[in-house]
């Protein structure tokens, strides 16, 4: 059964506790699986840095993502929490291992922790982040992240992260589910040796998804794993489309295995257009309507 997710719509929403309060827990409520949260630490200014490309500025409110996913667990029961997707080479990864085990043991288990390296070298460069080293960074950061989150006690020494037999405590008590958001043949790498899925806004049903599909599929074959074990999570995204565009969307992505899809009524870039209403309400409608017009595909 394909799980059928929101996405909290950070640009018309913002930062008031109260709508992600609010937002939440009417998602929990309508049965939707999972809510994602994005995460950016900074956001630069337009005039400074006008060729910039990406759809986040310093005018986009984002509180952290682990103090969010934290702050909404404790208002909900049963949903799943997810970031789609942390930024995790720009953060330390000693601290980052710490806030990812205490929100999964507060929520009773409940966080699934996408991954990717980013887009913005402005937002790494304040934080004393090669931006082009991004890639090697995450790389180190992943082996180092998995042994920490099971209590062992950890010491490695690379380019980037020294532990000298340090360990976590407390830790979850299951594994913390790693999806990894990207289209670059290391992102598909890193699912086949770290992760339980794969996260794309990139793509549409078609050619080129199962392109890229056939290429993970393949790295998860030769890491020994099973292909048809990974997940799929895809954004579909409500603006400027329509009841019979959305069926058409979801039974694509059907063909292609999906696992997971995660609504997204506030965000701009790419094929993605957000909804024309900026109220809790609007959104909260919208993701209500998509799913009564599709819940029969899934």
């Amino acid at each position: 059964m394909v799980r059928l997710g929101v996405a909290y719509p950070q640009s018309a929403l913002g930062g008031s506790p109260e709508a992600l309060r609010s937002f939440a827990c009417a998602v929990e409520d309508a049965g939707f699986t999972h809510l994602a949260l994005y995460d950016h630490i900074l956001g630069a200014d337009r005039q400074a840095w006008p060729d910039l490309t990406g759809p986040w500025r310093a005018e986009h409110e984002f509180h952290d993502a682990f103090v969010a996913l934290a702050f909404v667990a404790a208002s909900t029961s049963a949903i799943e929490l997810t970031v789609q997707v942390l930024v995790m080479p720009q953060r330390q990864i000693a601290a980052t291992a710490r806030q990812a085990a205490s929100v999964a043991q507060l929520s009773n288990g409940r966080m699934r922790l996408g991954i990717g390296a980013g887009w913005n070298p402005v937002e790494y460069q304040a934080l004393g982040v090669d931006f082009h080293d991004r890639g090697e960074v995450l790389d180190e950061q992943l082996p180092i992240f998995q042994r920490l989150l099971t209590g062992e006690i950890v010491s490695s020494k690379g380019r980037w992260h020294t532990l000298d037999h340090v360990a976590l405590n407390p830790v979850p008590a299951q594994p913390i589910p790693l999806w990894f958001g990207g289209t670059v043949s290391k992102t598909f790498q890193r699912v086949a040796d770290f992760g339980q899925g794969w996260i794309t806004l990139y793509d549409r049903p078609g050619e080129t998804v199962a392109r890229r599909l056939k290429r993970l599929h393949g790295r998860a074959a030769a890491a020994g794993r099973d292909p048809e074990g990974l997940g799929l999570d895809v954004w579909l995204s409500m603006g400027g489309t329509g009841p019979s565009q959305w069926r058409q969307e979801v039974e694509g992505w059907l063909a292609h295995g999906v696992t997971h899809l995660t609504l997204n009524t506030g965000f701009e870039a790419l094929h993605h257009h957000p909804i024309e209403g900026t109220s809790i309400e609007a959104h909260l409608d919208a993701v209500r309507t998509f799913r009564d017009t599709v819940g029969d595909l899934l």
